[in-house]
């Protein structure tokens, strides 16, 4: 059961700390619970409050879903990163990274393109869509060649196709449903080493 949190967020990040509630309502029950009263109890403010940030649940799902694909595009930037300064295999390090995003934080995972509940039109949202997209055009992170970062390529299809695919079957099942997120991702791992035929001619 969720309990009410102390309100104890200062003037300005009341917004925020409705995004954390979604977060915690949605890993426990799913997206289908959460509402703008159900966080605003959950935070400890009043729903007039909530709804002073956020006009309406789909405004909620947009913030919501704009966080997590801005948090998802840092994870690879900062996987592909930690690959190149140990001289690991940024392929598999990016990979790595959404897959482990999927399974840390799954309601995020599945909100960001959940377009029938959220305001796709949003300016935030669209410009947070548009950087993810740029990771995956731009040969998947900058981790395989890319003629063209505006379009994607064979390659980057199968790459983005085989990650996003398999963290999906981890999140939703049927995939190791009762293992460990260890196991999870030496599953991720064993899978990311076996495309690399695919990419034997461009790996970076």
């Amino acid at each position: 059961m969720l309990k009410k949190k102390k309100s104890s967020y200062h003037h300005g990040n009341l917004a925020e700390s409705l995004l954390s509630a979604v977060d915690e309502i949605a890993t426990q029950f799913g997206l289908e619970a959460v509402t703008l009263r159900a966080c605003a109890k959950l935070v400890g403010v009043s729903p007039s409050s909530a709804f002073r940030h956020y006009a309406d649940k789909r405004a909620l799902f947009t913030a919501f879903a704009t966080r997590a694909l801005k948090e998802l595009s840092n994870a690879m930037s900062v996987a592909k990163k930690e690959a190149l300064q140990k001289n690991e295999n940024g392929f598999k390090a990016v990979g790595l990274a959404y897959i482990e995003f999927a399974i840390d934080k799954p309601a995020f995972f599945r909100a960001m393109w959940r377009e029938e509940s959220i305001y796709s039109n949003d300016e935030a949202y669209k410009t947070a869509a548009n950087a993810l997209s740029q990771h995956l055009t731009a040969g998947f992170a900058d981790t395989i060649d890319d003629q063209d970062p505006n379009r994607f390529s064979p390659q980057e299809l199968l790459a983005w196709s085989a990650v996003h695919g398999l963290a999906n079957l981890l999140v939703h099942g049927p995939v190791c449903n009762d293992d460990s997120k260890e196991t999870m991702m030496q599953k991720a791992d064993e899978m990311l080493l076996s495309l690399a035929p695919a990419f034997a001619d461009s790996p970076r």
